[in-house]
């Protein structure tokens, strides 16, 4: 899942495994929030989406998840793109605003490396979207079908699941898009609730 920024950005650092700390479970200056919290609330304007974390298969990006949620980063974004019978993307701060041009462009101001592990991209999965290898930010994606060859985490990182909320993931899916995958009607995260 491409997030469409480009490759020149100059406000990105790049995070690769080295910027871990010694507990190799989070980034630099990040929490261990796995440590108490295993699941999150997706408060949507259509509905919860309740989603379980793969912390010990994706630790480092599972925090990152969590950290980002836990400031707030995520609240009042929209689901940015939406490819039916495939997935719908989140996580980018540009999505607040009304110029579609710049949604999918944007993220937390560094990358962070792949967490490839053995969990199939199904139905319900949680993964991150991306630009290429160890470019992880904060956008994400939920893959909506189950797919004809079930993908292994061998592009994206795939941290979770959704446990409740398909229905909600369902209903995002079917919104009328443009044809740069926006969907016409906004669906927003209000909110992330860390539990």
């Amino acid at each position: 899942m491409a997030n469409n920024a480009s490759s020149n950005s100059g406000n990105q650092s790049h995070l690769g495994e080295s910027s871990a700390t010694s507990s190799d479970r989070t980034l630099a200056g990040q929490k261990d929030l796995f440590q108490k919290y295993r699941t999150a609330i997706l408060k949507t304007n259509y509905g919860d989406i309740t989603v379980e974390f793969y912390g010990d298969d994706a630790p480092i990006t599972v925090n990152n998840f969590m950290n980002l949620a836990s400031t707030g980063f995520y609240d009042n974004t929209k689901f940015h793109r939406v490819i039916k019978d495939f997935m719908i993307q989140a996580g980018d701060p540009n999505s607040r605003g009304s110029d579609k041009a710049k949604y999918g462009m944007g993220g937390p101001g560094y990358d962070f490396a792949d967490e490839y592990n053995t969990h199939q991209l199904v139905r319900g999965s949680l993964a991150m979207a991306n630009r290429g290898k160890d470019t992880n930010g904060s956008q994400f994606f939920i893959v909506t079908k189950e797919l004809f060859t079930p993908m292994t985490g061998q592009y994206y990182t795939n941290f979770g699941r959704v446990v409740s909320g398909m229905k909600t993931v369902d209903k995002i899916e079917g919104l009328t898009t443009d044809d740069s995958d926006h969907p016409v009607k906004d669906a927003i995260i209000k909110s992330i609730e860390l539990k």
